[in-house]
């Protein structure tokens, strides 16, 4: 990887004000493998006001327009994808075969959504003797986390452009190089200048910048609470639409008439998924009392099969986390579990590997829901096993929590299943393993955040309604 130690502002490569780098990491050898500009607020006043000169032309521009650019970039995202997800590999710790097949593909998928939605029809409706349209909201912060590194740009700033706003993102200085790539294929799709611009640095500088601009319309932020509520109160200030896409601790629900084998093992795996760095990981498993014993086996036995390594070996199937931080931070919570009295079944604090922010997969049984590995989102392979009496019992355990982002129920009777996902205070929930979709809206109940991703509800977020009577 080639030193990145340039922002992008107004369609051109361009030196930061500051003249300080950030080193990027290689989590599964520690060793520094590239540099990024420590943006200033300075940089982040230059790219907002390019982003604002930008706007009224890019608003202005037909449906189809857009769409012709984020075909370009859908194509421009494709023929890198092996790159990015090599990049991902070495920025992030997934292992390989995940980060391409998920990594560098879902960022595709994002961008081809809203070419889409751009081909129907104009979303104008008549009320009466009002005609209701959308407009774009204006400029756009993207301030995006590390643990999907260039999906969280691509499901904010296609719908942002699509919509006919302009965009500044600040991507995570933990896990930023993908971004840049990202940004090679928007130069090279032509986006006009100051449409989408590119500032890297910390949060404390960079993000509260844009969050406070007074020329930054609506911020689109996915990440932590407590950094959530910091950029919540800093846009308060400046009456800025907030959307914010934080934490979870999502519950996988094992009903008494399910394939217990099926649903255990496709639990862990989502649990383990990226290292278990996925904000709607299933880190609760909730199981029938008297099956607790045999899923604790599945489980363990599978949990055991992750093979740890460097992640661009085919073999493994974990890899490290993302930082010296996060392994730190997980084990704590290891340690934390231990301390309060859940029964460790396989993984623990000891290291698997002698270099790399390794942590071993995790599971702990008999777990008390209201214990703190229960409660507080981990971010690493932990998983929690949780029994229950019955299914009043299971739903007062899976909405105990202050999060309330995704889940997932499993049940023979698939109108039973139904019938509880629609009582779980979640923003998705999967029934008997449903897939993914990329037209839903995403986003959470409660402390899991604000507005929605994804899909068509996405383009809301980006829009104005005006109502015009006639």
């Amino acid at each position: 990887m080639a030193e990145r130690d340039v922002l992008y502002i107004g369609g051109e490569w361009v030196r930061s004000d500051g003249g300080a780098a950030i080193p990027v990491e290689n989590p599964a050898t520690e060793q520094v493998q590239a540099h990024i500009p420590e943006g200033t607020a300075s940089d982040v006043d230059r790219a907002v006001r390019a982003a604002r000169e930008a706007f009224p032309a890019w608003a202005e521009t037909t449906r189809a327009e857009r769409a012709e650019l984020l075909r370009k970039l859908v194509d421009g995202l494709a023929k890198r994808a092996d790159e990015i997800g090599e990049t991902i590999a070495k920025d992030v710790g997934t292992p390989l075969r995940i980060a391409t097949r998920i990594q560098a593909a879902l960022p595709q998928t994002d961008v081809r959504t809203y070419i889409d939605l751009l081909g129907q029809d104009e979303p104008e409706e008549k009320v009466g003797n009002s005609l209701i349209v959308r407009e774009p909201a204006g400029v756009v912060a993207a301030i995006t986390p590390w643990n999907y590194p260039l999906h969280q740009i691509t499901c904010k700033i296609a719908p942002a452009l699509a919509a006919g706003c302009t965009v500044v993102v600040k991507p995570s200085e933990v896990a930023p190089l993908s971004a840049y790539q990202l940004f090679d294929a928007i130069h090279e799709a032509g986006f006009p200048p100051g449409v989408v611009n590119l500032v890297t640095g910390f949060g404390p500088e960079v993000g509260e910048a844009l969050a406070t601009h007074p020329e930054v319309d609506v911020v689109s932020f996915t990440g932590s609470v407590r950094a959530g509520t910091r950029v919540a109160e800093l846009a308060a200030r400046t009456v800025k639409r907030v959307t914010l896409e934080l934490g979870g601790k999502s519950a996988n629900v094992i009903l008494d008439d399910a394939d217990l084998a099926t649903a255990v093992k496709v639990g862990v795996s989502n649990a383990f998924l990226n290292g278990g760095q996925t904000c709607t990981a299933w880190t609760r498993m909730l199981v029938p009392r008297e099956k607790h014993d045999e899923a604790v086996a599945l489980a363990k036995t599978l949990a055991e099969g992750f093979t740890t390594g460097d992640p661009l070996d085919p073999k493994t199937k974990l890899g490290p986390l993302v930082s010296a931080a996060q392994r730190d931070r997980v084990r704590g919570y290891i340690e934390k579990g231990i301390a309060e009295g859940a029964t460790l079944v396989t993984g623990g604090v000891e290291a698997p590997a002698d270099t790399g922010y390794f942590v071993a997969p995790t599971v702990f049984a008999g777990v008390d829901p209201d214990s703190t590995i229960a409660q507080e989102e981990i971010f690493g392979p932990v998983l929690s096993i949780i029994p229950f009496d019955d299914e009043e019992d299971a739903l007062r355990i899976a909405n105990n929590s202050r999060y309330g982002l995704h889940g997932a129920v499993w049940s023979a009777d698939r109108d039973r299943a139904l019938a509880f996902a629609r009582k779980v205070r979640s923003g998705q929930i999967d029934v008997n393993g449903g897939a993914f979709n990329p037209l839903a809206p995403f986003g959470g109940y409660k402390q899991s955040g604000v507005g929605r991703e994804m899909g068509r509800a996405a383009l809301d977020e980006f829009t104005e309604l005006k109502s015009i009577q006639l």
